[in-house]
């Protein structure tokens, strides 16, 4: 009987990737981003072990959203003072903090463990087309083409 090779810690290779967010729509960019972080996209991932990539997202203050979201869609935060609920809408958000947006957006649809945060450090965005990892050589990824 055979069975399913599982990937160990020790043999996963990480990647860097860049993506562009210009013109990009938030849902799109945060459900490709969230999928290469997992390592979904790799034939050896394991559920239980963290197989993502590096993902650096560029010009996040360029990206688009949909339909009535930039007036419509709220997020929430409360200080745990009594009558202490903020509301925030999402252009809002895009205008004052786009990076923000972007890691809430990816953090929401990463699984709410241990793994989902190793996942999330692994993410890197700049409201600019200027990153700091030039060192790690990353490669550019269309994320046109992924969706």
């Amino acid at each position: 009987m055979r069975t399913t090779p599982l990937a160990k810690t020790s043999d996963i290779k990480r990647k860097w990737y860049v993506i562009d967010a210009t013109n990009v729509s938030l849902g799109r960019l945060s459900a490709a981003v969230a999928t290469i972080l997992r390592g979904k996209n790799k034939p050896q991932y394991t559920p239980n072990v963290d197989t993502g990539d590096n993902v650096i997202i560029i010009n996040a203050s360029a990206l688009k959203l949909t339909g009535k979201k930039a007036t419509d869609k709220i997020y929430y935060h409360h200080s745990d003072f009594r009558g202490g609920l903020r509301a925030t809408a999402a252009g809002e958000l895009l205008a004052k903090n786009p990076v923000r947006l972007v890691e809430m957006s990816v953090k929401g649809m990463l699984p709410k463990n241990t793994l989902g945060h190793q996942a999330f450090l692994k993410m890197h965005v700049y409201a600019g087309p200027e990153h700091e990892q030039q060192a790690q050589k990353p490669e550019t990824l269309d994320i046109n083409k992924l969706i």
